[in-house]
């Protein structure tokens, strides 16, 4: 039996038709978020995980985990992700945007 290929914008469009698909998809905007920022910030540095992990005392997998997403980092790894990459750390409160469901 020959299967239809469905591209993955179709797939997308009709996930994003499903309720829940939306809320799960926008609950992990802050993580997406974080891990974006991270990794953008080691890019603009021109540094790989493992000159990171040295210029922080720690692990190439410690900064692989950081920047998957999966673990939520203290402020106080955020500011020494931030010293090793020769950035500034600033947190922010913004206000939310509602989505109508």
């Amino acid at each position: 039996m020959k299967s239809k290929f469905i591209s993955t914008e179709e797939s997308f469009a009709r996930w994003r038709k499903d309720p829940k698909y939306i809320a799960a998809y926008e609950s992990l905007e802050e993580e997406f978020a974080l891990a974006s920022a991270l990794i953008q910030a080691r890019g603009n540095a021109e540094m790989t995980q493992e000159q990171v992990a040295k210029a922080m005392g720690t692990t190439q997998a410690v900064i692989a985990r950081l920047e998957s997403g999966k673990v939520l980092p203290s402020t106080r790894t955020l500011e020494r992700f931030a010293k090793a990459t020769r950035t500034r750390l600033r947190i922010s409160f913004e206000p939310r945007q509602e989505t109508a469901h």
